[in-house]
């Protein structure tokens, strides 16, 4: 009696076509990776400017409310926060406006490692990414209000104030946005700077004094 042998086919993978599949999914990884990245950091762009869009609105619903002053033009016997221009008190300027931003989360950038607050009561500079500016003015509408802590000058910041100077350096640290920033101006829009672009808006915004002085949340 013949025993007729069988042969089976192997359903398995061969270790070539195994590292032809590695390979192909590490080309598929190498090019949609960085196209992940350019998505998330886009999606940080906006989502502080979308931050930044809210906190502006907020001091012009306080302004309209306080005979067209920022907090840092009155005194905090009529609620405001005048007192705390010449220290490190950032995080006062938008604690006095707590029913007009809603809430804390608001005062940090998606792109930064700080922690929003609880609530208003519990804010601190540690809550907050974007600093003031003590400067800004109805008056002067391409004035810095708010942005990005990630700011230089010429000098590090003298107990939380960090002084622009005519002509000086101004500059965006590779914290944050890297190299670049968003501002709110007093018009209530926002606008995305690199550092020269910074620059130039400083040179531009109308002030004959062109001298600023920005509460940073140190």
């Amino acid at each position: 009696m013949q025993i007729k042998s069988r042969r089976f086919t192997s359903c398995g993978f061969t270790l070539v076509a195994l590292l032809v599949i590695v390979a192909v999914v590490a080309v598929l990884a190498a090019m949609l990776l960085p196209a992940l990245a350019a998505t998330k950091k886009k999606s940080s762009k906006i989502g502080c400017a979308n931050n930044l869009k809210q906190c502006g609105l907020a001091f012009r619903i306080w302004e309209g409310d306080h005979n067209d002053k920022y907090p840092m033009d009155v005194p905090a016997v009529n609620g405001g926060t005048k007192e705390c221009i010449t220290g490190a008190d950032t995080f006062r300027h938008f604690q006095v406006m707590s029913n007009e931003l809603s809430t804390p989360k608001i005062l940090v950038c998606p792109n930064d490692d700080r922690i929003a607050a609880a609530n208003f009561v519990q804010l601190n500079n540690s809550n907050v990414s974007y600093f003031v500016g003590l400067d800004a003015s109805d008056n002067y509408p391409q004035r810095l209000l708010i942005g990005d802590r990630n700011i230089t000058g010429a000098g590090a910041p003298e107990n939380g104030i960090l002084k622009l100077v005519p002509g000086g350096p101004a500059a965006w640290t590779s914290s944050i946005h890297y190299n670049s920033g968003n501002v709110g101006l007093a018009d209530g829009s926002v606008q995305e700077y690199t550092s020269s672009a910074l620059r130039t808006a400083l040179e531009n915004s109308g002030d004959p004094t062109n001298s600023w002085h920005l509460s940073i949340p140190e």
